[in-house]
């Protein structure tokens, strides 16, 4: 054989081949540290699918070549998911596809890889259709029970006007299968979605302790959409058997790390309710979601209050488009709303985050969530920018959340310090109000300690008080860092004489402030100046 004219190149240490047919030539590829060639032959296919039988037998018969095989193209593909699903009323789900700027992002967290593999919800409401064929595939029977009923079968109770649809149309807003020809998606599509049939029945303090407390190490995320009445002069909240429900399930539920409990803020906005009178949402063991319209504005449902921490897309006026889920029946609908809808979407959305990073806490879930929330094209008055220079309103909390966003801060989440609270007792002797009553105190000893509060999260304020008429009681508190939140606005159908027993407000829009200095409690009288 006679030297082949041209360069050589050596892929691997040993040495060169001298002598190989002209007809071949060493490519300058290398594979580093193997003693391999790479040799390319003029008269093959680069792209060659299938073997070359003649040049192969020449190849057998070089007593230099102890090895080959010819190169030939394999099929491979990106493990990457299909983003946009192909159930047929995706292009309905607006919130989701792009179909109003900005939207939920939920393409952006998909395209990630999140799709809430591994993460179990349930939701607390009127039962499950756990037979519908847009959940089924999902349905986890050990995060569903019936505790109206008392037996493992969460089936809601299907009557002619089918008012326990409640829970199965929240249930798909989370967790609908993708992909399989029938209604929309979820958010978390591949999430196992469960069902506690819980309010269609007697509802007690026990029945709400129980589904709050179902299966603790099993459900990551429990959605509630459900609280006292909307009628703008109700204040009540969990009793005392729920209380501790929620305590234990932050402070044992998955492992230690706490169970997440988000709630629909509520619908009492034609009424001028205050959602910080609803003692669910206004507890710091709940992530509570408002709701804002396609465009931009203050659905007329919508209540306001200083504990709202995040906000998702809902229906609007008549005209505007609603959300896409499941329905009873096996059906579809485009038609669901109110803050009920915006609670499960967020549920969906922190399913991702937990995907993203499972050792998150329910605390750590928090930090995300404000950090993850924007004001965009939402509209209100109440817009302030609060002492480390986050937007807050009390419509919508720290914005419209954004589950890309939301999942990239939760993979790179690195932890809270240990929970500290402090307490400062701001009054000593009873006080009267008359038409405006202030009341100034200083937290600094709340960070003197050697474990004292760097920065806050929650912000609670305790009250005892009576007064002629309830509703005219306007409350605000302003932190050292020069941010004021309303506790409670003018409720003008709340004209109780009962004023406020024990009653805990809560705040958050200080996050993260330094709570060092003086704080200032304003009560004020906005009705008829006889209320005392």
């Amino acid at each position: 054989m006679r030297p082949c004219p041209g360069r050589v190149s050596q892929l691997g240490p040993v040495p060169p081949v001298r002598d190989v047919s002209c007809s071949w030539e060493l490519s300058p590829d290398v594979i580093e540290g193997e003693p391999y060639y790479h040799f390319r032959h003029r008269g093959t296919a680069q792209r060659s699918l299938r073997t070359h039988g003649g040049w192969n037998m020449r190849l057998k018969k070089e007593p230099q070549v102890h090895w080959f095989e010819q190169q030939t193209l394999k099929k491979r593909v990106k493990r990457s998911v299909a983003v946009v699903p192909t159930d047929p009323w995706f292009h309905k789900q607006w919130y989701m596809n792009n179909g109003v700027r900005p939207d939920l992002n939920i393409l952006a967290a998909w395209g990630k890889g999140y799709t809430g593999s591994g993460i179990v919800l349930s939701v607390l409401d009127d039962g499950l259709e756990k037979d519908h064929p847009d959940l089924a595939a999902n349905y986890d029977p050990l995060a569903s029970y019936d505790f109206n009923s008392n037996d493992p079968d969460p089936q809601p109770r299907y009557t002619a006007w089918n008012e326990n649809r409640h829970g199965t149309r929240c249930a798909g807003e989370v967790a609908a299968v993708a992909n399989n020809r029938i209604c929309g998606a979820g958010v978390a599509y591949n999430a196992k979605v469960g069902g506690v049939r819980m309010l269609d029945g007697f509802i007690t303090d026990i029945v709400e302790a129980q589904s709050l407390s179902f299966q603790p190490q099993h459900i990551h995320i429990y959605s509630a959409s459900w609280g006292p009445e909307d009628d703008g002069k109700t204040v009540d909240g969990p009793g005392v058997l729920s209380r501790e429900a929620f305590y234990k399930g932050v402070t044992t539920g998955r492992g230690g790390l706490g169970s997440l409990f988000v709630w629909a803020s509520g619908n009492g906005g034609l009424h001028r309710d205050d959602c910080n009178c609803d003692g669910y949402t206004n507890s710091i063991y709940t992530l509570s979601v408002g709701s804002a319209s396609a465009s931009g504005h203050v659905p007329w449902y919508s209540e306001a209050c200083s504990s709202t921490l995040t906000t998702t897309y809902s229906s609007g006026t008549v005209s505007e488009k609603q959300i896409v889920t499941t329905d009873l029946h096996h059906r579809c609908t485009d038609r669901h709303s109110g803050t009920s809808a915006s609670a499960p979407l967020a549920a969906g959305m922190i399913a991702l985050a937990l995907e993203a990073n499972p050792a998150l806490t329910w605390r750590d879930m928090q930090h995300l969530v404000v950090r993850a929330s924007k004001p965009a094209h939402l509209q209100a008055e109440d817009w302030a920018v609060n002492g480390v220079g986050r937007k807050v309103s009390h419509h919508y909390g720290y914005g419209l959340l954004d589950a890309g966003l939301l999942v990239e801060l939760a993979k790179k989440w690195t932890g809270t310090r240990p929970q500290r609270k402090c307490s400062v007792k701001a009054l000593h002797t009873p006080r009267d109000i008359g038409s405006k009553l202030s009341v100034s105190v200083n937290a600094s000893s709340c960070s003197g300690r050697t474990e004292g509060i760097r920065s806050l999260e929650h912000v609670q304020v305790q009250l005892s008080l009576s007064y002629s008429r309830r509703g005219d009681l306007a409350i605000a508190l302003s932190s050292p860092m020069g941010t004021t939140s309303t506790l409670v606005a003018v409720r003008p159908y709340d004209t109780s004489q009962e004023g406020y027993k024990d009653w805990t407000f809560m705040s958050t829009h200080f996050w993260d402030e330094d709570p060092q200095g003086t704080w200032t409690l304003l009560l004020e009288n906005k009705g008829d100046a006889d209320n005392a």
